[in-house]
């Protein structure tokens, strides 16, 4: 009875008081990385639709397509990590294939190729949050070091909307409105 007794006290002290204190223990992220979104593009004017979907608790598949409907697409499938660096912010990265097809670029064919990155999600309050990326784009001839910053307003745990501004991309430099709905 004493050594049950004991090993109840000793393993209860070994939890710290926060509150993620779980998530630091089994190291899971700090956000929801099962996701669908919609969004709209400026400057030119594209739309798009993405997911996300948690294949491990630091490990997730995610894709979206975008297009200015004009005989054009671009589309993304890639496999990801993600994992806290702190209470209030998560690393993470990705590989993926990217296929394209755009009027002006790889002469109006489809073209496939690889995209890595890796970027920083930030809480700044307890429903907004920013992010910043950094990646790079081989395509056909094209070889890009692209970019994004964002930022997040979440209104509920299952919907959020954002504002982006992606660098450097196949569509050129463009600002995007978000819409994100959270699945469990």
């Amino acid at each position: 009875m004493r050594k049950t007794k004991f090993l109840a006290v000793a393993m209860t002290s070994l939890i710290p008081f926060s509150p993620n204190a779980a998530a630091q223990i089994i190291g899971t992220s700090n956000f929801d990385y099962n996701y669908y979104s919609i969004r709209i593009g400026f400057d030119p004017l594209t739309y798009g639709a993405g997911f996300s979907s948690s294949v491990h608790p630091n490990a997730r598949i995610h894709g979206n397509l975008n297009s200015e409907f004009k005989s054009d697409f671009d589309g993304y499938l890639a496999f990801g990590f993600h994992a806290p660096m702190s209470d209030w912010a998560d690393f993470y990265g990705n590989i993926g294939a990217r296929a394209a097809k755009r009027t002006g670029l790889f002469n109006g064919d489809t073209k496939v190729g690889v995209e890595v990155n890796i970027g920083v999600r930030q809480w700044i309050g307890p429903q907004m949050e920013v992010n910043a990326e950094i990646g790079h784009l081989s395509i056909s001839n094209e070889n890009k070091i692209n970019g994004a910053v964002g930022i997040r307003f979440r209104t509920t745990e299952l919907f959020s909307f954002g504002l982006e501004g992606r660098f450097n991309t196949l569509y050129g430099n463009q600002t995007l409105i978000t819409a994100r709905f959270n699945f469990l």
